[in-house]
């Protein structure tokens, strides 16, 4: 008799459980297709107005953000334009997008210093951003500025206080 009724209460919250289970799951996902904006370069970033960030000590270049070229787009990207000052005295400048859900980055441009224009990338495709020596700086801004696990950060003037005052900068994962 009591296996009867433990069998009989287990049966009604199988269906219990699995509408608590689903709460939280997202029936529109599979149906949603992510669709990416149409990109607008922004002004060439001015030496006066970028942000250093550390991307640690294995690395002998500095590394800097634009924060007038910071943005978050409806399509969840984060674009902004990455300077890199390389030890050789060289700087690379980049207009580059990062999709936190997916841990991608992607290159829009690459700037001229000469004449401070940009040129389209030829090839732009999402490349999965991996934490290693040759771009350590994708993974640390992904970890610590840009995104928040899987999502872009609350904002941009978040994005900046993080860049500005990173004694603690979080690490979302």
């Amino acid at each position: 008799m009591r296996a009867c009724i433990l069998f009989a209460l287990s049966v009604f919250a199988l269906p219990v459980h699995a509408q608590w289970a689903g709460w939280d799951y997202d029936y529109d996902h599979e149906k949603k297709s992510w669709s990416e904006l149409q990109v607008q370069l922004p002004p060439y970033p001015k030496p006066e107005q970028l942000i250093r960030f550390d991307a640690g000590s294995a690395t002998p270049h500095r590394f800097f953000i634009d924060p007038a070229s910071l943005s978050i787009g409806d399509d969840q990207v984060v674009r902004y334009t990455l300077v890199v000052r390389t030890a050789g005295g060289a700087t690379n400048v980049s207009f580059e997008g990062m999709r936190c859900e997916t841990r991608e980055q992607k290159t829009y441009a690459i700037g001229h210093g000469g004449d401070r224009t940009w040129s389209r990338a030829r090839n732009p495709q999402w490349r999965r951003i991996e934490y290693h020596e040759v771009n350590r700086q994708h993974g640390v801004l992904y970890n610590d500025f840009l995104c928040r696990g899987k999502r872009p950060a609350t904002s941009v003037t978040q994005i900046v206080g993080l860049l500005k005052y990173p004694s603690t900068p979080p690490h979302y994962e």
